[in-house]
């Protein structure tokens, strides 16, 4: 099959999959998830083609896989045109987009319990309950319950792989937008998937306001870019010509240049859907998702389709700063602000989720401040290994919950959460291959150093930042990776390692191989895809393995493509004490937590960790500026004052005034001159006929008598007028 044509047809699998599931299978439990998986399959081996391929290409960049269809038409003989593209860039996100997605189907499989008996109380729009079995002995047990929306859990996973391989393989900003706001969609649809959870429907709401902030100013810039270069095709809009002519025109907003302020409308799209502050705060509320969910938004698709976004306009941004706009100044701000902000939060979190949820926030910001630093190649290069150590730890927490919820059901008791930290421990001799698999993932976010690909894609951004002059960047990055070693090492000590602290830890079991196979084949990528990318001068190591990712990635700039700097010492040995570091203090503050114990960082922090706890009171701040007023402004204003107040007591008045204009005719016209004459007419006919009824008298001879006096009276009249 032509590469081309096998592009075109990646998206459209899970697309397939998602119809065939929402007309035809969704009453077929085992029939929808073998097309969810197999259309995820499906997609994996056609990316794993078209990836082959495009390594055995020579000068790829420069000769990418295209494919181009005229779509609408836009007057005379002018189309817009849409089509795929894979160039370096799309070629490494394609490889991790295609291995998360496939490993987060298979994993959802054993995570909705599938093969396990219908809940006892279990209904659509709630989590299972549980089920109560007999065993051969005639002994009752609760086990774990199917989800009862178990197919429509894979159509709409289904429908959010669509979006984001649509979005990777897109030669134009069109298209990837389609694939962003299908992703959207999807978002709210499963961040709401217990929609019957008062908790889980305000999330999904709050998912989907707060990103859709981000896309009105994303389309604003959409629209810009195709006022500027007439398309939106990424060979016309990063054509030198076209981001000359960006550069140098005048925007007339803040002083900066069009590309200067393409960019920040597309930054602003890619703050809401990455979630850095200020809009950050809808991530952690998609928890309330089931934890695949949480493995598609955090790593897979949505939040990384803002990185990608923003590392995919590089070129506009690039032009920004050669016009002497602050954009990416800006980006850098955001990013590495957001880095620190959110690891500061982590560490006071205690739900297992959430703690992962603002780690993602906070790898995201590496990400943006390196994209604003110019440190492109990092950025992509975190992006990749972020995608598989964080899945990894996403599907791995999903893993531990379940483990707990056996417990749970074995105790009965329905009180203690799966998801705190502090009702778990010992966790690492009942779940051996979840513990080994997330310390990994856990190591490879800490940037574990040498062994984890982690290390080697932070160790970048961190080397960019010093080497270029980046110091505070620098200074500030250094800071939140010491903190996400801490939090992470808090994390792995507080579930897995000691005593167990509740009876529900104690009785916690391994998972199904469909949950266990994932987790392995992520950890096998956050360990070795790092080794793609080791230095070719570093110490030891360099040219070990070749590094292939670095020219190959970068061609995608083609002339705006800067030469690698020489790395320093300084920021390899920063690298190796703040992971190290924080690791060694999280072991040591967490190691001997007992049961029922407080968080031990609670007193030494005081008022502090309250603030932590409570993440900034962020949620509060916004619900007082935002949240209330719009409320205030919808009912009070809109509803009580305009819509009751103005608008319905001007028709309450109008309707009034009809009402005494129709007294005031009844009583002036109606009445004395319509009915008075009507009336009048009536009685005088009435009075004659009583005048004339006395002669009614019913006897012939009268009326002969009367006709006759009447004919002599006319007789007379007639002989005495003749002359």
């Amino acid at each position: 099959m032509a590469t081309e044509t096998l592009i075109w047809l990646l998206p459209l699998f899970p697309l397939v999959s998602f119809a065939l599931i929402v007309l035809f299978t969704n009453h077929n439990k085992a029939l929808s998830h073998t097309i969810a998986v197999g259309s995820a399959a499906l997609s994996f081996l056609g990316s794993m083609v078209v990836f082959w391929r495009a390594l055995r290409v020579e000068h790829f960049a420069d000769y990418p896989f295209t494919s181009v269809i005229n779509w609408i038409p836009v007057g005379g003989d002018t189309w817009l045109q849409i089509g795929v593209r894979i160039d370096p860039l799309s070629t490494v996100t394609l490889f991790f987009v295609a291995w998360t997605v496939l490993t987060i189907f298979l994993y959802s499989v054993g995570y909705q319990n599938y093969g396990q008996p219908q809940g006892d109380h279990d209904r659509k729009g709630l989590p299972p309950h549980g089920a109560t079995i007999t065993d051969e002995h005639g002994h009752t047990h609760v086990v774990l319950s199917v989800e009862p929306m178990y197919a429509r859990f894979f159509a709409f996973i289904s429908l959010f792989a669509f979006g984001m391989y649509t979005l990777v393989v897109s030669d134009n900003l069109l298209t990837l937008f389609v694939g962003w706001e299908i992703m959207g969609l999807c978002s709210y649809l499963l961040i709401g998937f217990w929609f019957a959870k008062p908790s889980a429907r305000a999330a999904a709401i709050k998912a989907f306001i707060t990103t859709r902030v981000g896309d009105v100013f994303m389309l604003l810039g959409l629209a810009y870019v195709y006022k500027m270069a007439g398309s939106l095709r990424y060979e016309v809009i990063f054509a030198p010509e076209t981001l000359h002519m960006m550069a140098e025109h005048a925007s007339g907003f803040l002083g900066l240049s069009a590309a200067g302020l393409i960019g920040l409308l597309f930054f602003i799209g890619a703050v809401g859907k990455s979630a850095q502050w200020p809009l950050h705060v809808w991530l952690p509320d998609a928890m309330e998702g089931p934890t695949p969910v949480s493995a598609m938004i955090h790593a897979a698709t949505m939040v990384s389709a803002g990185v990608y976004m923003t590392i995919r306009i590089f070129p506009i941004l690039e032009a920004s700063k050669e016009a002497g706009d602050f954009t990416m100044l800006l980006i850098s701000f955001i990013g590495a602000f957001t880095a620190l902000f959110a690891a500061t939060i982590a560490v006071a979190q205690n739900d297992i989720k959430r703690v992962l949820a603002y780690s993602t926030i906070s790898q995201l910001g590496y990400m943006m401040a390196a994209i604003g630093i110019g440190a492109y190649v990092a950025a992509v290069f975190h992006l990749v290994t972020h995608a598989f150590f964080k899945a990894l730890l996403f599907l791995g927490s999903g893993s531990v919950i379940h483990g707990m919820e056996h417990g749970v059901l074995h105790t009965g008791n329905h009180h203690v959460d799966p998801q705190d930290m502090f009702n778990m421990g010992g966790l690492k001799d009942k779940m051996p291959i979840t513990f080994w698999t997330f310390l990994i993932g856990g190591f490879a976010l800490s940037g574990f150093p040498l062994v984890t690909a982690g290390f080697w894609s932070k160790d970048e951004i961190l080397g960019d930042a010093f080497t270029h002059g980046h110091w505070w960047v620098f200074s500030v990055l250094a800071l939140a990776a010491f903190l996400t070693a801490f939090y992470t090492m808090r994390q792995i000590t507080l579930t897995f390692l000691g005593k167990p602290r509740t009876k529900e830890a104690e009785h916690a079991q391994e998972t199904p191989w469909t949950m266990t196979v994932p987790l392995m084949a992520l950890a096998f990528f956050a360990l070795t895809f790092g080794w793609t990318g080791i230095p070719e001068h570093f110490l030891v190591l360099g040219g070990l393995v070749p590094n292939w990712f670095h020219p190959w990635v970068i061609g995608t700039l083609g002339e705006h493509a800067e030469a690698a700097v020489e790395g320093s010492v300084v920021p390899l040995l920063t690298s190796l004490v703040v992971a190290l570091g924080g690791l060694y203090v999280g072991w040591l503050v967490y190691r001997n937590v007992p049961a029922g114990a407080e968080d031990p960082l609670k007193k030494p922090l005081g008022g502090l960790h309250s603030v932590l706890q409570n993440k900034y009171y962020f949620d509060e701040l916004y619900d007082k500026i935002f949240i209330k007023p719009s409320v205030w402004v919808s009912e009070v204003f809109t509803s009580a004052w305009m819509d009751r107040g103005l608008i319905d007591g001007i028709l309450h008045t109008l309707a009034r005034f009809s009402v005494f204009l129709g007294g005031l005719f009844r009583y002036v016209i109606d009445e004395p001159i319509i009915n008075g004459f009507g009336d009048w007419v009536a009685n005088t006919t009435r009075k004659l006929g009583d005048r004339l009824r006395v002669i009614q008298t019913g006897r012939v001879q009268q009326y002969m008598v009367a006709a006759l006096i009447f004919a002599a009276v006319v007789l007379v009249y007639f002989v005495t007028a003749m002359p």
